[in-house]
Protein backbone atom coordinates (compact mmCIF):
# COMPACT_ATOMS: atom_id res chain seq x y z
CA UNK A 1 0.00 0.00 0.00
CA UNK A 2 1.27 3.44 -0.93
CA UNK A 3 0.13 6.99 -0.30
CA UNK A 4 -0.85 7.31 -4.00
CA UNK A 5 -2.58 3.97 -4.48
CA UNK A 6 -5.11 4.16 -7.30
CA UNK A 7 -4.16 7.72 -8.26
CA UNK A 8 -2.97 9.08 -11.60
CA UNK A 9 -0.18 11.66 -11.54
CA UNK A 10 1.47 13.80 -14.21
CA UNK A 11 5.11 14.59 -13.49
CA UNK A 12 6.79 17.18 -15.70
CA UNK A 13 10.50 17.39 -16.33
CA UNK A 14 10.66 13.74 -15.36
CA UNK A 15 13.54 12.52 -17.51
CA UNK A 16 16.10 13.41 -14.87
CA UNK A 17 16.82 15.13 -11.59
CA UNK A 18 13.96 15.97 -9.26
CA UNK A 19 11.29 15.18 -11.84
CA UNK A 20 12.58 11.67 -12.43
CA UNK A 21 12.85 10.95 -8.72
CA UNK A 22 9.28 12.21 -8.23
CA UNK A 23 8.01 9.96 -11.03
CA UNK A 24 9.81 6.88 -9.71
CA UNK A 25 8.67 7.45 -6.14
CA UNK A 26 5.09 8.22 -7.17
CA UNK A 27 4.99 4.89 -9.00
CA UNK A 28 6.45 3.04 -6.01
CA UNK A 29 3.74 4.65 -3.91
CA UNK A 30 1.03 3.20 -6.13
CA UNK A 31 0.39 5.90 -8.73
CA UNK A 32 -0.03 5.49 -12.44
CA UNK A 33 2.36 8.04 -13.88
CA UNK A 34 2.46 10.18 -16.98
CA UNK A 35 6.16 10.93 -17.44
CA UNK A 36 6.52 14.25 -19.25
CA UNK A 37 9.79 15.69 -20.50
CA UNK A 38 10.64 17.61 -23.64
CA UNK A 39 14.00 15.90 -23.68
CA UNK A 40 15.85 19.12 -24.44
CA UNK A 41 18.91 20.67 -22.90
CA UNK A 42 19.13 22.58 -19.64
CA UNK A 43 18.85 25.89 -21.50
CA UNK A 44 15.84 24.81 -23.58
CA UNK A 45 15.31 26.06 -27.10
CA UNK A 46 16.14 22.81 -28.88
CA UNK A 47 13.85 20.33 -30.57
CA UNK A 48 13.84 17.90 -27.69
CA UNK A 49 13.87 14.13 -27.70
CA UNK A 50 11.13 11.66 -26.79
CA UNK A 51 13.68 9.13 -25.55
CA UNK A 52 14.48 10.47 -22.06
CA UNK A 53 10.85 10.53 -20.91
CA UNK A 54 10.30 7.03 -22.26
CA UNK A 55 13.40 5.79 -20.44
CA UNK A 56 11.91 6.87 -17.12
CA UNK A 57 8.57 5.29 -18.05
CA UNK A 58 10.34 2.05 -18.97
CA UNK A 59 12.16 2.07 -15.65
CA UNK A 60 8.84 2.36 -13.83
CA UNK A 61 7.30 -0.45 -15.87
CA UNK A 62 10.34 -2.66 -15.35
CA UNK A 63 9.84 -2.27 -11.60
CA UNK A 64 6.21 -3.39 -11.89
CA UNK A 65 4.57 0.03 -12.07
CA UNK A 66 2.36 1.67 -14.67
CA UNK A 67 3.63 4.59 -16.73
CA UNK A 68 3.40 6.22 -20.12
CA UNK A 69 5.63 8.91 -21.57
CA UNK A 70 4.94 12.29 -23.10
CA UNK A 71 7.54 14.55 -24.72
CA UNK A 72 5.52 17.72 -25.29
CA UNK A 73 6.51 21.15 -23.97
CA UNK A 74 4.65 22.61 -20.99
CA UNK A 75 4.82 25.97 -22.79
CA UNK A 76 2.30 24.77 -25.40
CA UNK A 77 -1.25 24.87 -24.02
CA UNK A 78 -2.70 22.64 -26.75
CA UNK A 79 0.02 20.07 -26.09
CA UNK A 80 -0.63 20.21 -22.34
CA UNK A 81 -4.35 19.68 -22.90
CA UNK A 82 -3.47 16.66 -25.05
CA UNK A 83 -1.23 15.34 -22.28
CA UNK A 84 -4.09 15.62 -19.78
CA UNK A 85 -6.37 13.79 -22.22
CA UNK A 86 -3.68 11.14 -22.64
CA UNK A 87 -3.60 10.58 -18.89
CA UNK A 88 -7.38 10.30 -18.59
CA UNK A 89 -7.79 8.15 -21.69
CA UNK A 90 -4.99 5.77 -20.69
CA UNK A 91 -5.49 5.48 -16.95
CA UNK A 92 -9.09 6.59 -16.46
CA UNK A 93 -8.44 9.68 -14.39
CA UNK A 94 -6.06 12.31 -13.09
CA UNK A 95 -5.52 13.33 -9.47
CA UNK A 96 -2.28 15.27 -9.12
CA UNK A 97 0.31 17.28 -11.03
CA UNK A 98 3.91 17.45 -9.86
CA UNK A 99 5.58 20.18 -11.88
CA UNK A 100 9.37 20.61 -11.55
CA UNK A 101 10.02 21.15 -15.28
CA UNK A 102 12.45 23.99 -15.80
CA UNK A 103 15.43 25.53 -17.55
CA UNK A 104 18.14 28.06 -16.69
CA UNK A 105 19.47 30.94 -18.76
CA UNK A 106 21.44 32.93 -16.22
CA UNK A 107 22.75 36.42 -16.73
CA UNK A 108 23.01 39.79 -15.01
CA UNK A 109 20.05 42.06 -15.74
CA UNK A 110 22.22 44.59 -17.57
CA UNK A 111 23.49 41.83 -19.87
CA UNK A 112 20.33 39.74 -20.28
CA UNK A 113 19.01 39.00 -23.74
CA UNK A 114 15.26 39.45 -24.17
CA UNK A 115 15.03 35.90 -25.48
CA UNK A 116 16.56 34.53 -22.30
CA UNK A 117 14.01 36.40 -20.22
CA UNK A 118 11.06 35.29 -22.35
CA UNK A 119 12.13 31.65 -22.56
CA UNK A 120 12.61 31.19 -18.81
CA UNK A 121 9.31 32.91 -18.04
CA UNK A 122 7.59 30.72 -20.63
CA UNK A 123 8.85 27.43 -19.22
CA UNK A 124 8.46 28.17 -15.53
CA UNK A 125 5.54 30.56 -15.20
CA UNK A 126 3.56 29.98 -18.37
CA UNK A 127 4.25 26.25 -18.02
CA UNK A 128 2.92 26.24 -14.45
CA UNK A 129 -0.16 28.11 -15.61
CA UNK A 130 -0.71 25.76 -18.54
CA UNK A 131 -0.62 22.56 -16.50
CA UNK A 132 -2.87 24.19 -13.90
CA UNK A 133 -5.40 25.63 -16.30
CA UNK A 134 -5.60 22.41 -18.30
CA UNK A 135 -6.44 20.37 -15.19
CA UNK A 136 -8.17 22.62 -12.68
CA UNK A 137 -11.72 22.19 -13.98
CA UNK A 138 -11.27 18.42 -13.97
CA UNK A 139 -10.01 18.56 -10.38
CA UNK A 140 -12.86 20.82 -9.28
CA UNK A 141 -15.50 18.65 -10.92
CA UNK A 142 -14.22 15.49 -9.25
CA UNK A 143 -13.76 17.22 -5.88
CA UNK A 144 -10.11 16.21 -5.61
CA UNK A 145 -6.79 17.33 -6.99
CA UNK A 146 -3.34 18.38 -5.91
CA UNK A 147 -0.72 20.65 -7.45
CA UNK A 148 2.90 20.47 -6.39
CA UNK A 149 4.59 23.34 -8.14
CA UNK A 150 8.24 24.26 -7.70
CA UNK A 151 9.57 27.64 -6.68
CA UNK A 152 13.16 28.56 -5.79
CA UNK A 153 15.04 30.46 -3.14
CA UNK A 154 16.26 32.50 -6.11
CA UNK A 155 12.77 33.97 -6.10
CA UNK A 156 11.93 33.76 -2.41
CA UNK A 157 15.28 35.21 -1.28
CA UNK A 158 17.24 36.18 -4.38
CA UNK A 159 20.33 35.16 -6.28
CA UNK A 160 22.63 37.31 -8.40
CA UNK A 161 22.47 36.50 -12.10
CA UNK A 162 19.02 34.89 -12.04
CA UNK A 163 16.54 37.73 -12.49
CA UNK A 164 14.51 35.83 -15.11
CA UNK A 165 14.44 32.64 -13.06
CA UNK A 166 13.67 34.52 -9.82
CA UNK A 167 10.82 36.47 -11.40
CA UNK A 168 9.29 33.30 -12.83
CA UNK A 169 9.63 31.35 -9.60
CA UNK A 170 8.12 34.13 -7.49
CA UNK A 171 5.28 34.23 -10.02
CA UNK A 172 4.75 30.52 -9.45
CA UNK A 173 4.39 31.29 -5.73
CA UNK A 174 1.56 33.70 -6.51
CA UNK A 175 -0.12 31.25 -8.87
CA UNK A 176 0.04 28.45 -6.31
CA UNK A 177 -1.42 30.68 -3.62
CA UNK A 178 -4.43 31.59 -5.74
CA UNK A 179 -4.95 27.98 -6.83
CA UNK A 180 -5.03 27.04 -3.14
CA UNK A 181 -7.47 29.81 -2.24
CA UNK A 182 -9.82 29.25 -5.16
CA UNK A 183 -9.72 25.47 -4.91
CA UNK A 184 -10.06 24.99 -1.15
CA UNK A 185 -13.85 24.62 -1.19
CA UNK A 186 -13.63 22.09 -4.04
CA UNK A 187 -10.96 19.80 -2.62
CA UNK A 188 -8.24 21.24 -4.88
CA UNK A 189 -4.90 21.94 -3.18
CA UNK A 190 -1.68 23.61 -4.20
CA UNK A 191 1.61 24.01 -2.38
CA UNK A 192 5.12 24.72 -3.61
CA UNK A 193 8.62 23.47 -2.93
CA UNK A 194 11.91 25.34 -3.13
CA UNK A 195 14.38 22.50 -3.63
CA UNK A 196 18.01 22.36 -2.65
CA UNK A 197 19.35 19.50 -4.76
CA UNK A 198 22.14 18.61 -7.13
CA UNK A 199 20.66 18.38 -10.62
CA UNK A 200 21.92 19.03 -14.12
CA UNK A 201 20.44 22.53 -13.86
CA UNK A 202 22.50 23.28 -10.75
CA UNK A 203 25.55 21.79 -12.47
CA UNK A 204 25.41 24.63 -15.02
CA UNK A 205 25.99 27.34 -12.39
CA UNK A 206 29.50 28.71 -12.92
CA UNK A 207 31.99 28.21 -10.11
CA UNK A 208 33.98 31.42 -9.89
CA UNK A 209 35.73 31.19 -6.52
CA UNK A 210 36.59 28.81 -3.71
CA UNK A 211 33.51 29.72 -1.67
CA UNK A 212 31.15 28.88 -4.53
CA UNK A 213 33.10 25.68 -5.24
CA UNK A 214 32.63 24.58 -1.65
CA UNK A 215 28.94 25.46 -1.78
CA UNK A 216 28.42 23.43 -4.95
CA UNK A 217 30.33 20.49 -3.43
CA UNK A 218 28.03 20.53 -0.41
CA UNK A 219 25.00 20.52 -2.66
CA UNK A 220 26.32 17.65 -4.73
CA UNK A 221 27.17 15.49 -1.73
CA UNK A 222 24.41 16.30 0.76
CA UNK A 223 21.32 17.53 -1.09
CA UNK A 224 19.84 14.94 -3.43
CA UNK A 225 16.87 14.96 -5.76
CA UNK A 226 15.35 11.88 -4.14
CA UNK A 227 15.07 13.77 -0.84
CA UNK A 228 12.96 16.44 -2.53
CA UNK A 229 10.75 13.79 -4.11
CA UNK A 230 9.65 12.52 -0.70
CA UNK A 231 7.90 15.81 0.08
CA UNK A 232 6.50 16.23 -3.42
CA UNK A 233 4.82 12.82 -3.32
CA UNK A 234 3.54 13.43 0.22
CA UNK A 235 1.93 16.71 -0.93
CA UNK A 236 0.37 14.98 -3.95
CA UNK A 237 -1.27 12.38 -1.72
CA UNK A 238 -4.90 12.82 -0.61
CA UNK A 239 -3.66 11.84 2.84
CA UNK A 240 -2.25 15.40 3.02
CA UNK A 241 -5.65 16.99 2.42
CA UNK A 242 -5.13 19.48 5.26
CA UNK A 243 -1.99 20.93 3.67
CA UNK A 244 -2.82 23.72 1.23
CA UNK A 245 -1.27 27.00 0.13
CA UNK A 246 2.07 26.40 1.82
CA UNK A 247 5.67 27.13 0.83
CA UNK A 248 8.24 24.48 1.67
CA UNK A 249 11.92 23.96 1.07
CA UNK A 250 13.86 20.71 1.17
CA UNK A 251 17.52 20.91 2.07
CA UNK A 252 19.07 17.50 2.51
CA UNK A 253 17.12 15.78 5.28
CA UNK A 254 15.61 19.08 6.44
CA UNK A 255 12.10 20.21 5.50
CA UNK A 256 11.58 23.95 5.91
CA UNK A 257 8.26 25.80 6.09
CA UNK A 258 8.59 29.36 4.79
CA UNK A 259 6.62 32.33 5.99
CA UNK A 260 4.61 34.35 3.51
CA UNK A 261 4.55 38.13 2.97
CA UNK A 262 2.69 39.83 5.79
CA UNK A 263 3.04 43.35 7.23
CA UNK A 264 5.85 43.59 9.79
CA UNK A 265 5.83 47.29 10.65
CA UNK A 266 3.58 50.30 10.14
CA UNK A 267 4.14 54.01 10.74
CA UNK A 268 1.38 56.63 10.49
CA UNK A 269 1.57 60.43 10.40
CA UNK A 270 -1.67 62.29 11.07
CA UNK A 271 -0.73 65.24 8.90
CA UNK A 272 0.29 62.93 6.06
CA UNK A 273 3.65 62.17 4.49
CA UNK A 274 5.79 64.00 2.00
CA UNK A 275 9.10 62.88 0.47
CA UNK A 276 11.13 64.86 3.01
CA UNK A 277 9.37 63.43 6.07
CA UNK A 278 9.50 59.92 4.64
CA UNK A 279 13.26 60.25 4.20
CA UNK A 280 13.85 61.89 7.59
CA UNK A 281 11.40 59.93 9.76
CA UNK A 282 9.73 56.93 8.12
CA UNK A 283 12.78 55.21 6.65
CA UNK A 284 14.94 55.64 9.79
CA UNK A 285 12.12 54.26 11.96
CA UNK A 286 11.76 51.21 9.74
CA UNK A 287 15.45 50.63 9.03
CA UNK A 288 15.86 48.07 11.80
CA UNK A 289 13.30 45.87 10.07
CA UNK A 290 14.71 46.15 6.56
CA UNK A 291 15.90 42.98 4.84
CA UNK A 292 19.43 42.81 3.51
CA UNK A 293 20.36 41.87 -0.04
CA UNK A 294 22.06 38.59 0.84
CA UNK A 295 21.44 35.48 -1.25
CA UNK A 296 20.14 32.17 0.09
CA UNK A 297 23.54 31.28 1.51
CA UNK A 298 23.14 34.14 3.99
CA UNK A 299 19.79 32.75 5.13
CA UNK A 300 21.02 29.15 5.24
CA UNK A 301 24.64 29.58 6.37
CA UNK A 302 24.93 26.10 7.86
CA UNK A 303 25.71 22.80 6.18
CA UNK A 304 22.73 20.66 5.16
CA UNK A 305 21.51 18.08 7.61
Amino acid sequence: MGVLDGKVVIVTGAAGGIGKECALLAARQGAKVVVNDLGGGVKGGDAGDAGPAEQTAQEIRAAGGEAISNSDSVTDMDAVKAMVAQAIDTFGGLHAVINPAGILRDGMVHKMADEDWDTVIAVHLRGAYNVSRATVEHFRNQGEGSYVHFTSTSGLIGNIGQANYAAAKLGVMGLSRILAMEGAAKGVRSSIIAPFAWTRMIATIPVKDEASAQRVARMQNSMRADQVAQLAVALASPQSAEVNGQIFAVRGNEIVLFDQPRPIKSLARLEGWNPESIISHCFPAMKGSFFDTGASASVFPYDPV
